[in-house]
């Protein structure tokens, strides 16, 4: 399985080739998607910036979320990670966005949303948002680490 620097050097790669950029809009992760891209040299060519939104507020504030869709589905659903990609998309001025948003653990799971479950979101200017959901296993850091791995292959994806 290629190293989360292998990832980002390979969607790098392909945003660099492309003339594109990316911006990241993330819940879960606090981050560490944006990281993954900027410890890479040269980034700076493709990452447009990130927002990480870990509270509903600043999902609303920042990425325009409605707050009537995080009533409904809530956080940790595929509405809420598409409609985090196209807000990160309208307000980066980038031309793709990953999002993540999910439940990393320990706590704060149920029967419906346990920990482990996770949403990554990729949108590209001119198309469609994409969502997948998962359910990774582990603890929080191990949660967190795929989520990361994960959004970076679905951006290399739709690049």
């Amino acid at each position: 399985m290629p190293s989360p620097d292998a990832l980002a050097e390979d969607l790098l790669r392909a945003l660099r080739a492309g003339g594109l950029t990316v911006a990241t809009a993330e819940s879960c992760t606090g981050g560490l998607v944006a990281a993954a891209l900027t410890a890479i040299p040269g980034s700076s060519e493709s990452v447009a910036g990130g927002f990480v939104t870990y509270s509903n507020a600043m999902k609303t504030s920042l990425l325009a979320v409605p707050e009537e869709v995080l009533a409904r589905v809530g956080a940790v659903s595929e509405e809420c990670a598409r409609r985090m990609a196209l807000g990160a998309l309208e307000r980066s001025g980038a031309d793709l966005a990953l999002s993540t948003t999910g439940i990393a653990g320990p706590g704060g799971g149920s029967a419906e949303k346990p920990v482990g479950l996770v949403f990554i979101g990729a949108a590209r200017r001119g198309g469609v948002a994409t969502v997948r959901r998962h359910l990774l296993p582990g603890d929080r850091s191990a949660v967190r680490r795929a989520t990361v791995d994960a959004a970076l292959r679905l951006g290399r994806e739709i690049v």
